[in-house]
Parts: C-alpha cells; sequence; structure tokens
C-alpha cells in the first residue's frame, strides 16, 4: 500500500484524529495509538487497523517510553490542547532534536497561535469561527450545523491526514521532518474556499436558505414522497431541469422561467406537491437512466444495497457484520487494503509494540509491575 513503512504514534484523541489515524492505517500506514491506562473502554470508533500500547503518563517512566516510540517512529499525530506535550517534555523542539526527519502533527481546534489558542471548542465552535455556519441553514431559520462532519472530520482528520502525507513527500528530498499546525477552524475555511471564491459570482448574495445551492432553489433540494421517505434532486444546468420537468409530468410553459427567483417559493410548492404523489421507488424507476439528477435520500441500513454502490464495492464488512466505507479514493496499483478485524482492546498490543522497540520481556513485565504500562493480550482472547 501506499504508505506501507510510514509508522505512526497517535495519542488517543476524540473524532478528528482518530480519523487521521484511521486514513493513514488504511493506506498501509503502522499506527500505533498511545492510550491512558485504567481506562475501561476506548472512545476510538475508527481504529481500523491501529494497535494499542496503554501508558501511563503521569509517571516519568511512561513518559520516557512515549518518548522512545516517537524519536523511532515516522510521524507522531497529537490531538492535545495547546502546551500539553510541551509539559511533558515531547514538544517538537524536543522530538525533533532526537529525530529530525519526525513529522509532527499537532491537530487542533484553534492552531497553536492566536488569541484562540488555549480555548475549549468542538466542531459547531470551529465551523462558527470559520465563516460557513453563518451561510448553513434554511430561510428565516437560525444557522444549523450539518452533523460535525465540515470542522470535526473534513477541515480536521482528512485535512491533517493530507498535511502529512505532503510533509512526508517533501521529506523523501529534504531528509527533515516537520511541524504541521492542523487548525479545524482553518481547515474548514479552506474546504469551504469556494463560498469566499464564487461570492463575486452572485451565488451567495441572498440570505441564507435563498441561494442557489443552500436549498433555496426548488431544484436543489430535497422532497419527501408518498411512502416517507426522501429524493435529492440537483438539477442545476437547463438541460437537466427539462429532463426534471419532464420526469415530474409538468408542462414548462405553465411554469416560471427557471431562475425568476422570486417565483421560486411558489415552484417549490408544486415540486413538493408532485413528489408526494408517488415513492421514492416509483420515482426512483421514472427518472432511472435520466439526466434529472434525481436519486433517493439512502439510509445508512439502505447505502449498502443499492446497485451502484455493490457493483462498486463501496462498502465494506468487518469481522463483527459492521459496515463502513471503503477508503477512498481507489488508487489503481496500491489501493488501501483496510484490516476487517474488530478494533483493538485498551493495551492489547503494548507487549508487541514494545518489543518492537527494543524493550526487553523483563522491563515489561516489570513497568506492568509497577503500573507503567497495561497488557491486556488476555482479554483480547475471551
Amino acid at each position: 500500500m501506499a504508505l506501507a513503512g510510514v509508522r505512526v504514534i497517535e495519542l488517543a484523541g476524540l473524532a478528528p484524529a482518530p480519523f487521521c489515524g484511521m486514513i493513514l492505517a488504511d493506506f498501509g500506514a503502522k499506527v500505533i495509538r498511545v492510550d491512558k491506562t485504567k481506562v475501561a473502554m476506548a472512545m476510538d470508533s475508527q481504529a481500523r487497523g491501529k494497535q494499542s500500547v496503554a501508558l501511563n503518563l503521569k509517571t516519568p517512566q511512561g513518559v520516557a517510553i512515549l518518548k522512545r516510540l516517537c524519536v523511532q517512529s515516522d510521524v507522531v499525530l497529537e490531538p492535545f490542547r495547546h502546551g500539553v506535550m510541551e509539559k511533558l517534555g515531547l514538544g517538537p523542539k524536543e522530538l525533533l532534536n532526537e529525530n529530525p526527519r519526525l513529522i509532527y502533527a499537532r491537530l487542533t481546534g484553534y492552531g497553536q497561535s492566536g488569541s484562540f489558542a488555549r480555548a475549549a471548542g468542538h466542531d459547531i465552535n470551529y465551523l462558527a469561527m470559520s465563516g460557513l455556519l453563518s451561510m448553513l441553514g434554511r430561510s428565516s431559520e437560525k444557522p444549523y450545523a450539518p452533523l460535525n462532519l465540515v470542522a470535526d472530520f473534513a477541515g480536521g482528520g482528512l485535512t491533517c491526514a493530507f498535511g502529512i502525507v505532503l510533509a512526508l513527500l517533501e521529506r523523501t528530498k529534504s531528509g527533515c521532518g516537520q511541524v504541521i499546525d492542523a487548525s479545524m477552524v482553518e481547515g474548514a475555511a479552506y474546504v469551504g474556499s469556494f463560498m469566499w471564491k464564487s461570492r463575486s459570482l452572485g451565488l451567495w448574495n441572498r440570505p441564507r436558505g435563498e441561494n442557489l445551492l443552500d436549498s433555496g432553489a426548488p431544484f436543489y433540494d430535497t422532497y419527501q414522497t408518498s411512502d416517507g421517505k426522501y429524493v435529492a434532486v440537483g438539477a442545476i444546468e437547463p438541460q437537466f431541469y427539462e429532463q426534471l420537468i419532464e420526469g415530474l409530468g409538468l408542462d414548462k410553459t405553465d411554469l416560471p422561467p427557471q431562475m425568476s427567483i422570486s417565483d421560486w417559493p411558489e415552484l417549490k410548492q408544486t415540486f413538493t406537491r408532485v413528489f408526494g404523489s408517488k415513492t421514492q421507488a416509483e420515482w426512483g424507476q421514472i427518472f432511472e437512466g435520466t439526466d434529472a439528477c434525481v436519486t433517493p435520500v439512502l439510509s445508512l441500513d439502505e447505502v449498502r444495497c443499492h446497485p451502484h454502490n455493490q457493483q462498486r464495492g463501496s462498502f465494506l464488512e468487518n469481522s463483527q457484520d459492521e459496515v463502513s466505507p471503503r477508503p477512498a479514493p481507489v488508487l489503481s496499483r496500491s489501493p488501501a487494503n483496510p484490516c476487517l478485524s474488530r478494533d483493538p482492546f485498551i493495551g492489547e498490543h503494548t507487549r508487541t509494540v514494545l518489543q518492537d522497540f527494543g524493550f526487553t520481556q523483563a522491563e515489561i513485565e516489570q513497568m506492568q509491575a509497577k503500573g507503567i504500562v497495561e497488557c491486556n493480550e488476555a482479554k483480547a482472547r475471551l
């Protein structure tokens, strides 16, 4: 796989960093998640392909072990608030001094500098600070955050993984590592670059929820069908819009022009009434093979069964019958080959990993007796 041979130390965190680590693992990196000791259950639901080492970082010995893991690896991924790693003596200056080739990725909400650098926050806060939240929501309603996808995962985990791959590529030329300052505010804003760079086109000059691509247009929205399900409509181009009107059984001459914004609310009522007259499956048959840009809104339980997704193998099933998306994009020569076994228990690989890093069996047993590390192989075999 593309990242085979790359060793990553991921400090356990929530949502964005685990997603970043899973991306790297899916494409071949050896990702070692460092968990705390005396934790009943891992909160990482994106641990596919990772190993778990449990260290007590409240002890100097635990910190020393972590330092050894970091300086012998290619990437360190840390999601802590500003200054936490420095207090442990494991900041980028210390680690890069010992391993100049190290890629040190810091994934935080507000970044490593600025007046908010030490502030707490979540996806909705980062999205708000990026400017994008102000644009999300229905007309005459308050801004609405679409799950925690834009800042946590797109602007956070995915952007950070991209930064790591860029740094690894650059290292092949310079031989040097570097620090990645991944801010979810800036990552989310960057994902939304189109919003800024298309403002001059007049796409966003109306209030929230009344523009072409934010549910203002009747031909770019979702509609409920007679069976309580939904379809998504994205017939923007005139030729696609004509096929939409034809499929709906409407007469174009009875309707206002497509881009008559003042008529959009009334046209949306017409579309709502017509789409509500048939089931989702019936509309699927009507629009199949057309370019009307009408698709079913599939639930998580339905998506794997759709013929297109089945034909591409777009979803995977692991050893515990859990379904999740296949890694994307698909590479022709070195595609991802994600692990399909269950996620690791906390400390499941402590012994194996420490041996890989040069610790002896006797040292590991001694550290376990002192509560410096936690080994849970027996639990893993239950």
